[in-house]
């Protein structure tokens, strides 16, 4: 009765874990662009355990803090629309419009709002789920404002800007001269941009766990810019032989940093503290997404044009599993248990 009763929990939640021994805790959240679905895939069986639709053309996700909701970007060819899922039901809810903001892609949930990027706008914006609204948006200027990530405490906002060949810090600052305070006696403030020039093709990045640096992947270059957070400066430019590059990320531990390419065979692993390439690993014809698992044992990497997510030990750096979640699997995301 006990695994009868995990596993109608299971299909309800759509997020459980198959025994109270699994771990670690959560799911991986899987985007198939061709089919337009989202896939929970218990990591412990790497089975697909719930789907729901994704909305046209998905290719980021994002997760509220409770877990409760998934918000995917749907890219669409200029299309304005965020796709949002309840994840304990796994149903689709109303999608968020953004009007004249079009192709939405880049997606970060922090301090309580979604944020995102409309790169045929050249913006950014905020969207409030508590008011059900985007309640800011900002100009980069910038061709193609791709990928975004956000600071703790709205220290700063960071954005790539493919076509442009940069990335734009935001900083929220105090104003003066501007008739004293605002609405309720708080300072007025503005916003700074700072645009810091890297490689062509800059789409990929992330931020190290311990945020003094950002490494941006530059497709058509072939290179990695290292960017000092501090000083808004690149201190090195790594020859990686990543053309074609799609995503980076870094391992917890912040010790390696993982870029796929949708043009060539190999995941590059680059180790940071020596800033070298240690292995080049074939995954399949290219990959895209990448998403660490919380507990830093596993890596998986959406191999689009395989149909095909692979699964890295990250100890032994191998491929140890594939999950099957879709055509052209491409977005990744990880969510504990709804709270």
């Amino acid at each position: 009765m006990h695994t009868k009763l995990t596993a109608t929990l299971i299909v309800v939640l759509g997020l459980t874990a198959i025994t109270a021994q699994t771990r670690p805790s959560g799911s991986l959240l899987v985007l198939a662009k061709a089919d337009q679905t989202l896939s929970v895939v218990d990591p412990a069986t790497l089975q697909v355990i719930a789907r729901a639709p994704s909305g046209p053309d998905p290719h980021e996700i994002a997760v509220s803090a409770d877990g409760r909701t998934a918000y995917i970007s749907n890219y669409n060819g200029g299309g304005n629309i965020i796709s949002v899922v309840d994840l304990v039901s796994m149903t689709p809810r109303p999608a968020i419009d953004l009007g004249p903001l079009r192709a939405p892609h880049g997606l970060e949930f922090a301090e309580g709002k979604l944020w995102f990027t409309a790169e045929a706008s050249k913006v950014i914006g905020s969207y409030d789920p508590a008011a059900a609204r985007v309640d800011w948006v900002l100009g980069t200027g910038q061709n193609r404002t791709h990928m975004i990530a956000v600071a703790k405490g709205l220290a700063w906002i960071v954005t790539s800007n493919v076509s442009s060949a940069t990335m734009t810090f935001i900083e929220k600052v105090a104003v003066a001269g501007r008739g004293g305070a605002g609405r309720g006696g708080s300072p007025q403030t503005d916003w700074n941009e700072t645009n810091v020039p890297v490689g062509r093709g800059a789409e990929g990045f992330d931020v190290t766990p311990d945020g003094r640096e950002i490494w941006a992947a530059n497709a058509l270059d072939g290179t990695v810019s290292v960017i000092d957070v501090a000083s808004r400066k690149v201190t090195a430019t790594l020859q990686a032989n990543v053309t074609g590059a799609n995503r980076l990320k870094f391992t917890p531990d912040g010790r390696l940093a993982l870029v796929t390419t949708l043009g060539r065979p190999d995941l590059v692993i680059l180790e940071t503290a020596s800033r070298k390439e240690i292995k080049r690993l074939p995954v399949g014809r290219g990959a895209a997404g990448i998403q660490m698992q919380p507990d830093g044992a596993r890596a998986f990497v959406a191999c689009t044009p395989d149909d095909t997510v692979a699964v890295i030990d990250l100890a032994s750096l191998t491929v140890t599993g594939r999950i099957n979640a879709g055509r052209q699997p491409d977005g990744l995301a990880w969510v504990s248990s709804p709270r």
